[in-house]
């Protein structure tokens, strides 16, 4: 196994320790330490989440220049990237009133990421592995600042009269459905011809 298919299976162990952080009702994890009543578990689950979404990008470049790109990595790296997605978002949909994302919004997410993930099974049965394309990750990065704006409490933006968190969510969402839309654009010829 490659370096970057090493990073990327990192993102995947970090998801546990990000759960633990922000689900284990450890004695210091409720302790205020910032505006917006933010907790010390949730900067430290922030910390964990933008950690393992960095790596994200690094396994990418590392993987592009020293021509280590895989099948392999091309199915990994996504399937990486919702599944750290997911377990943040569902946990987002249990914090509290202002800081828990709507959970239409989280279904929307998840459901996509799911149907994606079908549809690339289908083409890895024809024998092609499509890699994530730009509007992929431009969806995947709205999503990534989305989160980490919420699990932040908005902090970062406390003195702004609106939420970030919130419209960040809402420019997520709307990636998500027009990238969905244009994988399956992409790809139709072979759903329909599949058997």
């Amino acid at each position: 196994m490659n370096i970057p298919n090493k990073i990327t299976l990192s993102r995947i162990f970090l998801i546990p320790l990000f759960m633990l952080v922000m689900l284990v009702p450890f004695e210091w994890s409720n302790r205020i330490i910032g505006p917006n009543d933010l907790t010390l578990s949730h900067l430290i689950g922030a910390l964990i989440f933008i950690f393992a979404s960095a790596t994200d990008w690094v396994d990418g470049y590392y993987a592009r220049k020293y021509n280590l790109v895989t099948n392999f990595g091309k199915f990994l790296d996504p399937l990486a990237d919702k599944l750290l997605v997911a377990a943040a978002l569902i946990i987002l949909v249990e914090l509290p009133e202002p800081f828990h994302a709507p959970s239409w919004m989280v279904i929307i997410i998840i459901s996509r990421e799911f149907a994606i993930t079908g549809l690339r099974l289908i083409l890895a049965g024809t024998g092609e592995v499509v890699a994530a394309n730009m509007l992929g990750k431009i969806k995947t990065w709205t999503q990534i600042v989305a989160i980490s704006a919420y699990l932040l409490h908005d902090v970062p933006f406390h003195w702004l009269p609106f939420s970030v968190a919130t419209i960040s969510m809402w420019i997520a969402v709307v990636f998500t459905v027009i990238s969905g839309w244009d994988y399956f654009w992409k790809n139709r010829a072979v759903f329909v011809n599949s058997k």
